[in-house]
């Protein structure tokens, strides 16, 4: 008996010291989150209030944690947009030691990081990486190019374009429709997807013009913006991001241009301010959230996150989502172990400020409600919050249940050993 009681201590002792072998979650443990991002060019704003509006989330994250919790940490690396800078970033972090690393901005890098971590994880399983994407829209990367390590925590360009397409079957003026998007794998899949499923839905609507911009290079949109009236089209479909979406409200605003532009990222930082009066009624967004939503829960933390950042809105939902959910992850798993903190989060469901939203296990695709917002003049029905400071914000004009998005997937997802 005398042994024994001996004994216990100690290996409670060497869990403490060797808290990996042990695999179970401390608070004296720090869990490292490599953030891969466009933090330096044309980009560079956007990248940096993605970071910030992390970091935010991390905060309040860590605040309420448990004494058996492990703290969050965000580790920046500047992965320049670039899919090899990114997968140069996501070696240096996986040599400082850091097991999940989280990206959205660019559908291109997403794959690139989904190729570099599935060969580290076959060549060195010991030292596996979770890859948490917050908004890389490629269908692919949740069908043919899924991976075990791979998660999306926001909705596909094939699903916010199921949603739209919902939409514009009860808009019967829409009537001719132009697709412009930037000339890389994201862009041509939102034309792709366009093309057929209003086919399918609306079979009268004409797409009078489609065309690519070469992405983060042109300066001038007006002569896009010519063509764009010449083909007649009284509807744009783009998923331009960045200063390419910024640049062609620009001159779509100074040609005055009175037609709808349906984007998936005209919330993003900057973009706002290009609109002003112009957009109203005009722009539209399809988003995972919405300011003006019915989301208490997430209103509060928009708000709060003002305060301390007037300049900025918070509009990463999905960084609530992935990090909420991984924390979740590593309660259930009981470890920060990547391969079992990914296995507890494939088919997760989670009560979110949205409602349940669920890590669908065959393909590691988040399902969640998907919204609709339309610029509006703040102080409008349905718009309380405005955008960018600028007097405007998007009105929730629909919420879409996930069933109504849900998309099928080829997905043949390849498991390492539980």
């Amino acid at each position: 008996m005398q042994r024994s009681g001996f004994i216990r201590p100690v290996r409670s002792l060497l869990c403490v010291a060797a808290l990996a072998a042990c695999g179970i979650a401390s608070a004296a443990e720090t869990v490292k989150i490599a953030f891969i991002e466009v933090l330096s060019g044309a980009f560079a704003f956007t990248g940096q209030s993605s970071l910030n509006q992390l970091r935010e989330v991390v905060a309040q994250l860590n605040a309420n944690a448990t004494p058996t919790d492990p703290k969050l940490e965000i580790v920046p690396f500047d992965g320049k947009g670039s899919p090899q800078e990114s997968t140069v970033a996501l070696k240096a972090a996986s040599d400082q030691g850091i097991r999940y690393a989280t990206q959205g901005g660019g559908s291109g890098v997403a794959f690139a990081l989904v190729d570099a971590i599935n060969k580290q994880a076959d060549r060195d399983p010991n030292n596996a990486m979770v890859y948490l994407n917050y908004s890389a829209m490629d269908p692919g990367l949740t069908n043919d190019k899924c991976s075990f390590w791979h998660f999306r925590f926001y909705p596909s360009s094939e699903m916010q374009i199921e949603g739209l397409t919902t939409y514009l079957q009860k808009k019967p003026d829409v009537k001719k429709v132009f697709l412009f998007n930037q000339n890389y794998t994201h862009g041509q899949q939102v034309a792709k997807a366009s093309r057929a499923y209003l086919a399918r839905k609306r079979p009268d609507i004409q797409i009078v013009g489609e065309d690519y911009v070469p992405i983060a290079t042109v300066r001038d949109f007006a002569p896009y913006v010519a063509k764009i009236a010449a083909s007649g089209a009284d509807t744009v479909i783009t998923s331009n991001w960045g200063t390419d979406l910024g640049l062609l409200f620009k001159a779509a605003k100074d040609y005055n241009l009175n037609i709808n532009f349906y984007t998936f990222n005209a919330n993003n930082p900057g973009i706002p301010a290009q609109m002003g009066s112009w957009g109203v009624e005009k722009v539209n967004v399809m988003w995972n959230w919405g300011s003006n939503a019915p989301t208490p829960a997430l209103e509060k933390i928009a708000m709060a996150y003002k305060k301390k950042s007037p300049e900025d809105d918070f509009i990463y939902a999905s960084h609530w989502y992935t990090m909420n959910m991984l924390r979740a992850a590593m309660r259930q798993a009981k470890s920060t172990d990547p391969k079992k903190v990914a296995f507890a989060l494939e088919g997760m469901k989670y009560e979110s400020p949205v409602g349940e939203v669920e890590m669908r296990k065959v393909d590691h695709q988040m399902l969640a409600p998907i919204y609709l917002g339309v610029w509006a003049k703040q102080g409008s029905p349905g718009v309380k919050h405005d955008a960018d400071n600028t007097g405007y914000g998007f009105r929730s004009e629909v919420v879409w249940d996930s069933y109504v998005s849900a998309q099928p997937t080829s997905c043949q997802m390849k498991r390492p050993p539980a």
